[in-house]
């Protein structure tokens, strides 16, 4: 194999694992959102397990985050506004990926 092949390969794999990593970042992200939302909700921890299912299953619907806001924003109504959510989008990203750092 000459260096040209192992090179794309190489870049090959990177980004596969990258693309994961972005998949499993969401994926966790989603599941905080969905765990923050509960909070906000009054919802029981067994209640907020299963609500931050939906959450996470709610971001297949289409690609980027929009599903999910519109999820959050319908589900708490006046408990969080436009901005608030979108913050705590922003902000549990960044966590999210803290903690996949740190488990890795």
């Amino acid at each position: 194999m000459s260096s040209f092949d192992d090179r794309a390969d190489a870049f090959e794999n990177k980004f596969a694992h990258d693309a994961e990593m972005q998949f499993k970042a969401e994926a966790r992200r989603n599941k905080l959102l969905g765990l923050w939302a509960a909070g906000l909700l009054g919802k029981s921890d067994d209640e907020a397990a299963a609500y931050a299912k939906e959450v996470v299953k709610a971001d297949f619907e289409e690609a980027g985050h929009e599903d999910v806001y519109r999820k959050l924003a319908g589900d708490l109504g006046d408990k969080a506004d436009e901005a608030t959510i979108r913050a705590k989008i922003t902000e549990l990203m960044a966590e999210a990926k803290a903690q996949l750092l740190d488990e890795a």
